[in-house]
């Protein structure tokens, strides 16, 4: 009998799928206590004491049960004000708004919804590390459109033209931006809406970092003339409110495109936990001061870590959203990967390699700011010492 062999029962397109490379770092470090990290995409607030106190109260009253598949109708009604009121865009929250796990969540079902095999999604890059992953398990083909630099990531109508062909299906969006901390403006927008009306495209909107720009509000895609229908918007709580493990995100889109991610929904996950909800209602209601205050304070840190990125040498774009900076490292001769090791093996500092985050990643670091002012310079100080030694 021939040797069992397990792998082999595994699906080509998983078996295929590389490991995160944000995890990959995650794991060297776990249970160190000598080392800073720049790495992680999570704030280092706790989810403030008020909506603490509103889930125990909830968890007291015995509030354990199921919701209904799409969200309370409290939380769906509460989004809607808040698009509407923050961004300018409006959703009818009994069919236009479907609470999820996490935007992740929300992410792999608007892909899984629209995609079929051979379907070509344009993904602008540097990205978000999930967006080709789970494009190739729905059978769709990532497409990378570059954004440059020298153009502050931004994503520019020309560049995308050159990307798009008859099988192009979705424009994939994330802004502001990971890694880049890129943010467009109404006028950045335009020609973009002009080729998605052109190209009928639909749009996959990653806002769930709208609440963190700096200088200048956000813009949501959707709010532009003619996108709203065309858009699916995702956003959350994890980023803006300090919720990343309450698991609680949403979709908001056209009655149809929601329905058909909600069918999905139904059969995979059944609803988002009862008490994220609850806290997600409580963030609504009553944590907008904290969050501006969080918001605040990332302002403050962006400064100093960009600030004291250019003094050791390593030339950084001021980002506008988000919370992460995405220095040059190409002048160093080192890869992104390679920079990353030994910053992490000699300087006891984890950043991510830019690489992983897709073409034009290369030659960068991801530095995560969204950690304490004296932990960013010590990050800082200890990374100029390793530059001193290259």
């Amino acid at each position: 009998m021939a040797e069992l062999n397990m792998g082999d029962f595994v699906s080509k397109a998983v078996r295929d799928m590389k490991p995160s490379g944000i995890r990959k770092f995650f794991d060297l470090i776990d249970g160190r206590k000598d080392i800073i990290s720049l790495g992680v995409g999570e704030p280092d607030f706790a989810t403030p004491k008020l909506v603490r106190d509103a889930c125990i109260t909830a968890l007291e009253k015995g509030r354990t049960s199921y919701t209904p598949n799409s969200g309370l109708p409290e939380l769906r009604e509460g989004i809607a004000e808040y698009q509407h009121a923050e961004f300018k865009v409006q959703y009818e929250p009994g069919n236009e708004v479907l609470v999820t796990v996490g935007s992740s969540e929300a992410i792999d079902l608007a892909l899984r919804a629209i995609v079929t095999p051979g379907d070509e999604i344009l993904i602008p890059a540097p990205c978000y590390i999930s967006y080709s992953p789970i494009t190739q398990l729905g059978g769709g083909v990532p497409v990378a459109v570059e954004t440059l630099a020298a153009d502050g990531f931004k994503l520019r109508a020309e560049l995308l033209a050159k990307a798009l062909t008859p099988r192009s299906k979705v424009l994939m969006l994330c802004y502001p931006n990971n890694p880049t901390g890129a943010v467009m403006s109404y006028e950045d927008w335009l020609p973009i809406a002009r080729l998605v009306q052109e190209h009928n495209l639909v749009v996959i909107a990653d806002e769930i970092y709208s609440d963190l720009t700096y200088d200048r509000k956000h813009v949501s895609f959707a709010s532009l003339p003619g996108m709203k229908d065309r858009t699916i918007l995702v956003g959350g709580f994890s980023k803006s409110f300090a919720m990343t493990g309450w698991r609680v995100g949403y979709a908001c889109g056209h009655r149809e495109l929601i329905g058909a991610m909600l069918k999905i929904h139904q059969y995979t996950v059944m609803c988002a936990p009862i008490l994220g909800q609850i806290a997600a209602i409580e963030s609504l209601r009553n944590g907008r001061e904290e969050k501006d205050f969080m918001v605040e304070s990332y302002s403050q840190r962006r400064k100093v870590i960009v600030k004291g990125l250019q003094e050791i040498g390593l030339p950084c774009h001021e980002p506008l959203g988000a919370f992460y900076a995405f220095p040059s490292i190409a002048h160093t001769g080192l890869t992104s990967e390679q920079f990353a090791q030994r910053l992490l093996s000699e300087a006891k500092v984890v950043a991510v390699p830019g690489d992983v985050f897709g073409q034009g990643g290369e030659g960068f670091l991801r530095c995560s700011y969204a950690t304490s002012l004296s932990k960013i310079n010590e990050a800082l100080d200890r990374m100029g010492q390793f530059l001193r030694t290259l």
